[in-house]
This record gives C-alpha cells, sequence and structure tokens, in this order.
C-alpha cells in the first residue's frame, strides 16, 4: 500500500442521478419543538386598573387606554437622537474660524511662551 493512502477516507457515494455523484453524508432530522403546538403570546392579563379607572384583561385594550391619554409605556418609548453640539453649521464654522487665526498668527511669527 502506498504511504499516501494511510491518510486518505474511505467514503460511500450515491448516485444522484445518471453520471452524477455526490458523498453521502449523515443526515439530521429537522429540528423540532417537544411543545404540541407553536408558543404564541397571550392577550390576556391578570385584571389591571388602569388610568381611567375601569378594570382590563386584555393588554392591548391596557395599552390603548394608555396611548389614549398620552402615557409612554416603559421599555416601548423610542427616544429621540441625540444632536452633537458640534455637529451644528455654527460650531464648525466657529473651529474653521480660530484655526484659521491660529495658523496666521504662527506664520506671522507669534509662538507660544515655554511654560514654567
Amino acid at each position: 500500500m502506498p504511504k499516501y493512502w494511510k491518510y486518505r477516507a474511505v467514503v460511500e457515494l450515491i448516485e444522484v442521478e445518471p453520471g452524477r455523484w455526490r458523498v453521502r453524508r449523515e443526515t439530521l432530522p429537522p429540528a423540532r419543538s417537544d411543545l404540541p403546538r407553536p408558543y404564541v403570546i397571550s392577550d390576556t392579563m391578570p385584571e389591571t386598573e388602569q388610568v381611567d379607572g375601569r378594570h382590563y384583561t386584555s393588554k392591548s385594550a391596557f395599552r390603548a387606554v394608555g396611548r389614549a391619554h398620552g402615557l409612554t409605556e416603559v421599555g416601548n418609548e423610542k427616544p429621540k437622537p441625540k444632536v452633537r453640539s458640534t455637529s451644528t453649521k455654527e460650531t464648525k464654522q466657529a473651529r474653521r474660524d480660530a484655526l484659521r487665526r491660529a495658523e496666521a498668527r504662527y506664520a506671522a511669527g507669534e509662538r507660544p511662551r515655554p511654560s514654567r
């Protein structure tokens, strides 16, 4: 037996169609849950009092009343993006002007004094 054969694996081929072969691989069954049906989030909840004084057992009705009264449900709010103060046109222009002034002073021969 040639030396290089000891590193080769023995594979089993199956004919897919006439003249086409592929390597037989171990097939895994599709992933299935142990549950008898898909998990569904229920709309029901324990009886809870809303700001209008009524008691609700439906999550959607509870949220609708809250939205109608202008309330924000914690966890559902969408904060507004923060605007950097350095991203305004005025700030950028002021920065450019300051750099131009400093560059002109340096070109005129002015140098910072060494600190003691």
